[in-house]
């Protein structure tokens, strides 16, 4: 009834607020700050403020969301006409009134500013050996009595024109064959693949002259989805896009999502179905963008954790979330793209190999991509994500863990972290005397004490490298200990470190309403935490290889892309390296790079089959009984190893000392120095 209090929480942004039964989802949102597209004003013509209201128990919130959350189909969303067609279980934001307690999703296409997936592609040292190969034949004409079929007719042209001798048609293609030959013109071009079959397998025929097709790279990602389009014929790069996965709204980190699944009867069923229609969705934003047609579509790399990859392929991702963590697979797999819920009859679909239970085919295609295999020195390569996959060695051997290290990184469980988006901050100097902070945001080029910075534009909250940034900085001029203790005494000298119930926080931004941006002590533990799992998992492998220094560090993923590489070392995220923090570069979505390495070549896929089978060693942090006291050495900052006791000290005491210990000292773009 109307004037009752419901409960409304919006994803992926996490806000939540309590409104009036009746009220509608975007007023809701507009009360919130929640960011909802809308350009006709509410009257239910522009469809820009698509929403979805998810169904089943989402322990994350506590609620358990019904079909009747929102009021039902109303005459203005049942005579939509709109350019933005309502599609599936949308709901038009405007229209929808709540009357229960609801979850709603805003999709990306709804988002005004919409999540920044910065996500490049990098094709060095690729060598173009493609899976098919496209053949231009002119098929004769079958006569009566002469008991041709058209498979036949196509292999005997394959075997004369081109010398191509047993192949074989692929039976899918039977409905579409009689159509391709039913023409006057005799020419007709075929696709014929050579991985896995000695002799090659048609995959694609056309009428007339085709002389390029093309195929999709995709890493799904538990927070983001990127994808290239590329032409298969010549290697060139045609399109990239990138979207955030829907599955966030069923959880933050990958075991929230297991946990669905586990409570919901058909959790499996909704979480694949959220990740293949994004799939199909980016495909299209792909084929539209690089102006290819669907049928020209041959070939789909995807690669992702195991979680992912169990569920885009519709198996259970339970067993993956307890003891022993058995994988249904680990071998590479090839299916047909309809049987992903992809509408490109002509496509197949390889998933990459896993390497274990926590270690998926993203790390595979990552090692790929940044090739410690091929490498004569040792590397580290570090994934950063919601679960960090960690990788160390040579072409001598690999060793692979993962380490838990939850979705703090990502601003997630942070009192002011948010996702890298418009107005978030991603970088942080402090000064070491008065302790007042200036920042970078997102959308802006200037730093938030330039006269030419915005300060009109909301700043919205925290990002990841953001975060890492101000918490060194905060060590730096000895806001905190080395235990990650912010240190009271410094209210004494500074308005920025204020009482926070029976602790302190420090002060980054107050907005102009009044509200604060703080870093509180819950902060520094959550980041505490995560860093420290990361590196106790890193030590770990470093013992178990009988390396004390490694010389080339590489950080990669979306986080690792972009958090400075003086601040990973500063904080203890990973080692100094032999060259100090110089030995540390971040090479950007190395997942999404060995994806297309795959999509390229043949032997690339070939290459990381037996490597993944036989030259990688797993190690497992979860039985390992080093792990816990590696991960209290790591809870310091930077490391307890690398940091001498903390004393007493004023804050530029406290500068020095890291400037010349552990926090190297070097120049920024930007001017400023640690």
């Amino acid at each position: 009834m109307s004037g009752e209090k419901v409960r409304v929480v919006f994803t992926p942004s996490g806000l939540e607020t309590n409104v009036e039964t009746g009220t509608t989802v975007l007023s809701a949102a507009r009360q919130l700050g929640v960011d909802i597209d809308s350009v006709c004003g509410g009257r239910g013509i522009c469809g820009r403020c698509q929403v979805t209201a998810p169904r089943g128990t989402f322990g994350k919130w506590a609620l358990t969301v019904g079909g009747d959350a929102l009021s039902g189909v109303g005459p203005t969303e049942a005579n939509y006409h709109g350019k933005r067609q309502l599609r599936g279980d949308h709901r038009l934001g405007c229209q929808a009134q709540v009357c229960s307690d609801v979850i709603i999703d805003v999709p990306p296409e709804s988002q005004i500013n919409k999540q920044v997936v910065r996500k490049e592609l990098r094709l060095d040292g690729v060598t173009l050996d493609p899976t098919l190969r496209l053949h231009y034949l002119e098929v004769p004409k079958a006569a009566l009595g002469d008991g041709a079929t058209a498979t036949g007719l196509v292999i005997d042209a394959l075997a004369t024109q081109w010398d191509r001798h047993g192949v074989v048609v692929n039976p899918r293609l039977l409905p579409f064959i009689h159509a391709a030959l039913a023409t006057d013109d005799p020419g007709v071009t075929v696709a014929v693949s050579t991985v896995d079959h000695t002799y090659g397998l048609v995959e694609a025929i056309w009428h007339g002259f085709v002389d390029s097709i093309c195929g999709v790279a995709i890493d799904v990602g538990s927070t983001t989805i990127a994808g290239h389009l590329l032409d298969l014929t010549s290697g060139d790069v045609l399109a990239s896009a990138g979207r955030m996965n829907p599955q966030i709204r069923f959880g933050e980190d990958l075991m929230s999502r297991v946990s669905f699944v586990m409570m919901n009867p058909d959790g499996r069923v909704e979480l694949t179905r959220a990740v293949r229609s994004a799939l199909a969705d980016l495909i299209v934003e792909l084929l539209v963008s690089g102006r290819r047609p669907a049928d020209t579509m041959l070939s789909v790399v995807l690669v992702g954790n195991p979680v992912m990859h169990h569920l885009v392929l519709g198996i259970d991702p339970t067993p993956l979330g307890a003891a022993p963590f058995v994988l249904a697979t680990a071998d590479p797999i090839t299916v047909g793209a309809p049987a992903l819920d992809l509408p490109y009859p002509n496509a197949s679909v390889y998933i990459g190999p896993c390497i274990a239970g926590h270690v998926g085919a993203d790390t595979a295609a990552a090692i790929l991509a940044e090739g410690p295999h091929r490498s004569d020195t040792d590397q580290l390569l570090i994934d950063v994500g919601t679960n960090a996959e960690i990788v160390l060695g040579s072409r001598a051997g690999l060793f692979a863990a993962s380490s838990p290290t939850g979705p703090a990184f990502e601003g997630a469980q942070l009192s002011c972290g948010v996702r890298a988006t418009n107005g978030a901050i991603e970088r942080v100097r402090i000064d070491p005397d008065s302790l007042e902070p200036r920042f970078k945001v997102i959308g802006q080029d200037v730093w938030s004490d330039e006269p030419t910075f915005d300060h009109t534009r909301p700043v919205v909250g925290v990002c990841g490298s953001g975060i890492i940034e101000v918490l060194v900085e905060m060590f730096a001029a000895g806001i905190i200990d080395s235990e990650g203790v912010i240190r009271g005494s410094m209210a004494a000298t500074s308005t920025r470190v204020v009482p926070d119930g029976r602790t302190f926080s420090y002060v980054l931004h107050s907005r102009p309403d009044g509200a604060e941006l703080r870093i509180t002590q819950n902060d520094v533990r959550a980041i505490q935490l995560a860093k420290a799992a990361l590196r106790a998992g890193i030590d770990l492998l470093m013992e178990h290889a009988g390396i004390a220094e490694v010389g080339d560090i590489r950080l990669a993923g979306a986080f690792g892309t972009h958090i400075d590489p003086v601040y990973a070392v500063g904080i203890g995220l990973v080692p100094r390296g032999s060259t100090g923090s110089d030995a540390v570069t971040s090479t950007g979505n190395s997942a999404g790079h060995g994806a297309v390495r795959m999509l390229l070549s043949a032997s690339d896929r070939a290459d990381i089959a037996e490597v993944v089978g036989h030259r990688v060693t797993k190690i497992e942090t979860a039985i390992e009984p080093r792990f816990q006291a590696l991960f209290i050495d790591a809870m310091a900052f930077p490391h307890r190893s690398e940091n001498p006791p903390q004393t007493p000290s004023g804050g530029g005491r406290r500068r020095r000392r890291v400037r010349n210990g552990s926090v190297p000292a070097r120049d920024h773009p930007e001017g400023d120095t640690l």
